[in-house]
């Protein structure tokens, strides 16, 4: 046997013990495995117990880690080592997207499942009062403006402080933490547009832009941290639970959740509009955000069940107008977008680097 010849068989051999450690290593978790997001993650659960019960493969197993955590682990590289859906409550970020790049994780399916509202919701018998989008991003700026540009800590200590007509008690929000999707959603819906009201940040937004700086974006997205506003955790049942023993504070959270427990919180309005079903879906809501779920297709067929997870969930009976989904508090897509994100779960279409 020539020296070539064994040389030859050593590396086929090598070659198929590799071939089949990966093959092994691929098969063997047979549970899909999907982190992220806590507004989410009530509709993903649903979508997982219609499946385990349908007899298609095992029930995923769901974690509310909150979007920016779970996009990190699903970003984290392809493998049974990490997860194949991401739930997340605001669309991935031009970074996020990158890291998963850099860590082989090259194509991904975006999947739009729905629209949802960032709710502020107050205990049943708190006082009834409405906020604008500028009003309470005076309440809860880090840094206020002054004047010449100049920029001062937030004095406010009561609603009344920022409006004399406003209930005369302590400003008292309860959010989410920098890893939630929500805190994202509401920094960019609610600060960020409420910071745009006002002259002094307008210019500060002129200058950033002749400049090349990003002063005026630091100021909102800088909450307060002297205990007018809370981290409360991913946990938003915990939040309902701490505006219910106290009257004076407020929420953040899902619409979800807020039709969870109507019975004991009730939303204050926004903008003039109160936080429903209608007022979401036609816009006319201004804290209104789309929902997604993101799908590694490395993992589609290699992980056993992924296309018929992903074939229930975005099904009619699922996130269609009478959808079980729906009387959870996910708002309905317009039926053109139904059948749109149908068929990119179908073909797995990649989606294109974001952005920002």
């Amino acid at each position: 046997m020539t020296s070539n010849f064994k040389n030859g068989l050593a590396l086929a051999a090598v070659a198929f013990a590799v071939s089949s450690a990966l093959s092994a290593s691929a098969f063997a978790r047979d549970e899909i495995r999907i982190v992220g997001s806590s507004t989410v993650y009530p509709f993903t659960t649903a979508v997982a117990e219609k499946f385990g019960e349908s007899g298609a493969g095992k029930p995923p197993v769901v974690e509310s880690t909150g979007t920016g955590g779970g996009l990190k682990l699903f970003c984290g590289g392809v493998g049974e080592a990490f997860p194949d859906v991401a739930n997340a409550s605001r669309p991935i970020k031009k970074a996020e997207f990158e890291d998963c790049q850099n860590n082989g994780v090259k194509d991904i399916v975006e999947i739009k499942i729905g629209l949802d509202g960032i709710v502020l919701a107050v205990d049943k018998g708190a006082p009834d009062f409405s906020l604008t989008q500028e009003e309470i991003f005076l309440a809860l700026a880090k840094d206020v403006h002054e004047e010449n540009l100049k920029f001062i800590p937030n004095p406010a200590k009561k609603w009344s402080d920022i409006d004399p007509t406003l209930p005369d008690i302590k400003i008292e929000v309860l959010g989410p933490p920098p890893t939630s999707g929500t805190r994202d959603a509401f920094l960019e819906l609610v600060m960020e547009k409420g910071a745009k009201g006002f002259g002094g940040y307008r210019e500060l937004k002129d200058a950033d832009e002749k400049n090349g700086t990003k002063d005026y974006e630091k100021v909102w997205k800088s909450i307060r941290q002297d205990g007018a506003y809370v981290e409360a955790g991913e946990n938003d049942n915990l939040i309902v639970q701490k505006i219910e023993s106290n009257k004076n504070a407020i929420g953040i959270f899902g619409f979800s959740f807020l039709e969870e427990n109507k019975a004991k919180i009730k939303s204050i309005l926004v903008g003039g509009y109160e936080a429903t079903y209608e007022n979401i879906s036609s816009g006319k809501y201004p804290a209104s955000r789309s929902l997604f779920i993101y799908v590694k297709k490395a993992h589609v067929g290699v992980i056993p069940g992924m296309k018929e997870f992903l074939a229930e969930y975005v099904s009619t009976k699922a996130i269609g107008e009478d959808g079980y989904l729906v009387a959870k508090g996910l708002i309905a897509m317009p039926k053109e977008e139904i059948e749109k994100t149908a068929k990119t779960a179908a073909e797995l279409t990649p989606m294109a680097a974001p952005e920002k």
